[in-house]
């Protein structure tokens, strides 16, 4: 799974770096599926319940779940793109949102957010706490920020199926679901809003965007439970 994650933030990686405006979104779902493949890996998501790409790239309001596909990306927008890997029987998992050139100071508050309640999430996954002591965490960050966080999609347990039991919501009071034991491997992902929490599914089944089209941030990693504290396993 180490290195399923390594393969994954080596994606993110070449993603980052081909980002600009004037890319179409399939041109950088091509680099990451060259990439994955070039390292011997599979991309966890392409087929996945139909879903036709290696990557899911939303931009904007998009939330998550976004087709690659001929949007280009223009200076300004926001993208959100996320990586899965299955490498030798495991997965990994892990998303960034990136700016395209010069964003909007609100643009750059709302990616720091959330990479900072991703942070956040991450330092609760400690032996003894519960579930919900990292949903908590998440809400908090976002909330105090005058965001609010996605309520309809959740992170979860990974391992040899790329989504295993526990569900982890980013929202709710502490103390509460599965305890957390010594090896539990959990894909973190806060998905927060500058505007209300509420979603939309497009006609294509998949891409997910707010309802009132305020910009949305999305972050992942994958990380695993140990006795001397969380270990991300999606960095270079």
């Amino acid at each position: 799974m180490r290195e399923a994650g390594r393969i994954v933030a080596e994606a993110l990686e070449e993603a980052r770096k081909a980002i600009k405006p004037g890319i179409q979104t399939k041109e950088i779902d091509y680099i990451i599926e060259n990439l994955i493949r070039k390292r011997g890996a599979e991309p966890a998501f392409k087929g996945y319940r139909g879903f036709p790409n290696a990557s899911c790239i939303s931009v904007n309001e998009g939330v998550v779940h976004g087709i690659p596909g001929r949007k280009c990306l223009k200076a300004g927008d926001i993208v959100s793109i996320d990586v899965g890997v299955k490498y030798r029987g495991y997965y990994g998992d892990a998303a960034a949102t990136f700016p395209v050139s010069d964003v909007s100071d609100e643009a750059r508050r709302l990616i720091e957010v959330t990479r900072k309640a991703l942070g956040s999430g991450i330092s609760a996954c400690l032996l003894g706490n519960r579930v919900s002591d990292i949903s908590h965490v998440i809400q908090v960050v976002a909330e105090d920020a005058g965001c609010s966080v996605i309520r309809d999609f959740v992170g979860h347990g990974i391992g040899r199926d790329m989504h295993e039991d526990p569900p982890i919501p980013n929202y709710g009071e502490p103390g509460k679901g599965a305890l957390l034991e010594k090896g539990m491997v959990l894909a973190i992902e806060p998905m927060v809003n500058l505007g209300d929490y509420h979603i939309e599914i497009l006609s294509d089944g998949w891409t997910v965007i707010t309802k009132d089209r305020s910009l949305s941030a999305h972050f992942e990693h994958t990380v695993v439970v140990t006795k001397n504290g969380p270990m991300i396993l999606t960095t270079l």
